[in-house]
């Protein structure tokens, strides 16, 4: 496709483009926004039936572990002393009126 030239089809969303338009009725999409030969409309990136998961965690993800490292030692400290406080709060009647 020559600089200039409009598509017959946009290669954003596959929207039929009328001749000498300067950008794409559906989408909005132009010469400087996507009417690349590179792009096409048939390319996505959506999953086919043969999608593996594991593989795409790991690409997007970085393959290390995605759980959770669990909540840090300090947290559970602060935890710990909240109820203990809260306990005796309750146990010794501090906070009774009267």
């Amino acid at each position: 496709m020559k600089p200039g030239e409009t598509p017959d089809s946009c290669p954003n969303c596959g929207a039929e483009v009328p001749p000498h338009a300067r950008a794409c009725p559906q989408c909005g999409s132009d010469e400087q926004t996507g009417w690349a030969d590179e792009a096409a409309h048939d390319s996505a990136g959506i999953p086919d039936d043969e999608f593996d998961y594991d593989d795409f965690v790991k690409r997007e993800f970085g393959g290390g572990d995605p759980r959770p490292r669990g909540v840090s030692w300090f947290w559970w400290v602060v935890a710990i002393v909240t109820l203990i406080t809260v306990a005796l709060w309750l146990v010794l009647g501090i906070g009774r009126v009267g």
